[in-house]
Formats: C-alpha cells, structure tokens, sequence
C-alpha cells in the first residue's frame, strides 16, 4: 500500500497515531516486533507483530525524512571507518561515519564488501542538511572488532 502524502494512514484498520507510535518504538529502542506489539497490547490495542512490520517497512523511511532535518548538527571534523563483525555467525562489513566527539552521524552495515555502495552511503551520510559543510575528512581502516577485543 503506498504512502499518500495528504492521508499517509488511508485504508490501514489502525489510526495514525498507533502506527507512529510502533514504529518510533521499533526504530527508537532495540525491541522485537513482538515486543512492540505487547508494549501496545498493554495498552488496549491487539497489533500483529507482521502488522508492525510491515508499518516499519512502509513509514520507516518518511520518518527519516522528515526526522533528519531536525536532528542535532555535528561538528566539521569526521571519521570514517570500515571494519566487519559476525552477525548470526557471519562476517559482514560495517561502515560508520562518526565526528570528532564521537557522535555517529550514519552507519551501513552490508553482507558484502562493497566499495561504491561506501561511496555511496558516506557522500549521503556526509551531506545531510544537519551536518556543517566539510572541515576535514579522515579515512580509517580499523582492526576487527572481534580481534580488537580479545586478551
């Protein structure tokens, strides 16, 4: 079902203000679908955790939109950094972007290496209307994560 800009909730069975809500959950804190979906039975409503998931899908990437903007700037010095950590035992490559207080602007983790979607996403990430333009930029390749904490 596609996102109308003057109704955005026409023909969901639920009101706008639910789906906001579980979708702020999901991507706000790291909560399952299933657990957004008790958070919301707790308070009256019986959601589907698909149901969730399929909202997250659909009105994920307008709250991005929209959110961006107002986010809180970063100063003009970054780093940028590629490593890759196991994720359900397979190694998969992290791409951050990161200012001089530590403060993660973005982040891209793929399954691949993959050198223009990095491009890609740092040029994205790096030129978004709450970041200063460009003071300095810093690549780095750091060690893995995995072997950076081992005694």
């Amino acid at each position: 079902m596609s996102i109308r800009s003057t109704h955005p909730f026409k023909g969901r069975h639920f009101p706008g203000e639910v789906i906001v809500l579980c979708v702020r959950w999901y991507l706000r804190y790291p909560l399952a679908y299933e657990h957004v979906s008790e958070l919301v039975a707790e308070r009256g409503v019986e959601v589907d955790p698909s149901c969730i998931w399929r909202w997250v899908q659909a009105y994920a990437p307008e709250l991005n939109k929209r959110c961006r903007p107002h986010l809180k700037p970063t100063n003009r010095s970054y780093r940028t950094d590629e490593t890759y950590i196991k994720v359900k035992g397979k190694d998969h490559y992290l791409y951050r972007a990161v200012d001089s207080t530590g403060q993660t602007i973005d982040f891209l983790l793929t399954a691949k290496r993959d050198a223009a979607a990095a491009k890609r996403f740092f040029r994205k990430a790096l030129s978004c209307s709450a970041n200063p333009c460009h003071g300095s930029l810093t690549w780095t390749r750091i060690q893995p994560i995995q072997q950076r904490w081992k005694h």
